[in-house]
């Protein structure tokens, strides 16, 4: 068969694989859906209205554009009900949850507000995790980690969080509590909450006794301003199927209920190769592409071939974890140098380390070829050559048949043993 591969922003690569090789193409499950506009008014519905009576001020936050959240379509809900409740323009802020991230840029905004552009762009600030002028100490989680969060938060009388809810490799699930911690908190406490990741409990879907997802709820009890939530989840399109409304641990336990359904994707067994896909906008950098090496290694025998298809349209994303990978001279020098010491990125180092170690990482994107080398990972230059090498080479140790699984949006897709 012949399958169209998403690449960048817009470029699609052909790719042939023998039909009696392919246990599948998986991607996200269908679910019926309401539609955008009307699941995002049927998640605000009476209780929106009910938050904003008698508020002054609203600060409303914002995922940045690395991630696929339809904040556009969030606002479009949105604004009508904050001039109905009388709040202005002027009484609103948009804060975009970076965590540490870069800033915004002027070329994102169009993907961010879309037609509110002109109107919300001088609402709109980034926060920027090594300010401390812009951060509060609060208080100290359950895990001894330091709790500092965007002073902006004590400014407003109201609080609305938007974001999406989908599976992530360490926190359990993006969403909710999360866009405080780390999406507005500062670099000492995203240190130590990611250092968190390295733990064996720290992995995609896992909530209870996951020390990460620990945190991000401990920050939440210090919030003095009434919160209100609205999460979506997408499909495999990245179209909106579901949203929920209300309180934050309320509305993101629904939506984690939604998501569960749409992106754990049952596989028949593990394959000998399996190509998985970061999609735009996940596709900005390894760091965040890094999610699909994640995934598309739960559906990897040991011993086969991951092949990683991510443009990286900025680079890398993360010169920590790069680095340090750079610096070994293998997977388990740089486990063990991790546990040594942390730096914020060893997470995605040592999650990268502990594939590399159990099969061989491909990966097509545009980085160079030293710097995808040197990070465990083999370059490829062209792609359908890449798997018809994987083929050969499983072949050459007797395998038959050898099964290949494809991850058309591996970012989010987690596949599991059916």
């Amino acid at each position: 068969m012949q399958v169209s591969i998403p690449y960048n922003k817009s470029e699609n690569i052909l790719l042939s694989i023998d039909d009696e090789l392919m246990l599948g193409i998986f991607e996200p499950n269908e679910i019926p859906s309401l539609g955008a506009q009307e699941a995002l008014t049927q998640a605000l519905g009476n209780g929106i209205m009910t938050f904003l009576e008698g508020a002054s001020n609203v600060l409303v936050i914002i995922n940045d554009a690395t991630r696929p959240t339809p904040t556009k379509a969030m606002l479009a809900a949105l604004l009508p009900c904050f001039e109905q409740a009388g709040i202005s323009d002027d009484n609103l802020t948009l804060l975009v949850a970076t965590g540490a991230h870069r800033p915004v840029k002027d070329g994102e905004l169009d993907q961010l507000l879309g037609p509110f552009k002109e109107r919300l762009s001088p609402r709109l600030v980034s926060h920027e995790a090594k300010d401390a002028s812009s951060l509060v100490r609060i208080g100290v989680t359950r895990n001894g980690t330091p709790i500092l969060l965007n002073k902006l938060l004590f400014a407003y009388d109201r609080i609305v969080v938007t974001g999406s809810v989908e599976p992530h490799y360490f926190a359990g699930f993006t969403g909710g509590r999360k866009a405080f911690l780390p999406g507005i908190a500062g670099y000492e406490t995203i240190v130590a909450n990611h250092k968190l990741a390295v733990s064996d409990t720290a992995h995609s879907l896992a909530l209870e006794g996951n020390p990460v997802h620990e945190d991000m709820m401990d920050a939440l009890t210090h919030i003095k301003a009434p919160v209100f939530s609205l999460m979506t989840v997408l499909d495999k399109e990245q179209n909106v199927v579901a949203a929920t409304g209300g309180d934050i641990v309320e509305s993101f336990g629904k939506a984690v209920e939604i998501a569960t359904r749409v992106f754990c994707v049952p596989i028949p067994q593990k394959a000998d190769i399996v190509v998985s896909i970061a999609k735009f906008p996940m596709d900005i950098n390894l760091y965040q592409s890094q999610k699909a090496i994640d995934n598309g290694a739960l559906a990897v025998k040991d011993g086969g071939t991951l092949i990683l298809v991510s443009a990286c349209r900025e680079g890398i994303g993360d010169q920590e974890f790069a680095d340090l990978l750079g610096s070994c001279s293998s997977p388990d020098q740089a486990l063990q140098m991790i546990n040594k010491s942390y730096k914020l990125g060893y997470h995605k180092a040592a999650k990268m380390a502990s594939v590399c170690k159990r099969m061989n990482v491909m990966a097509y994107t545009e980085l160079t070829e030293g710097q995808v080398a040197s990070l465990f990972l083999e370059p490829i230059a062209d792609l359908q050559a890449a798997l018809d090498g994987a083929i050969a080479e499983a072949k050459s140790k007797g395998i038959e048949r050898p099964s290949v699984i494809l991850l058309p949006d591996g970012c989010v897709t987690v596949p599991s043993l059916s």
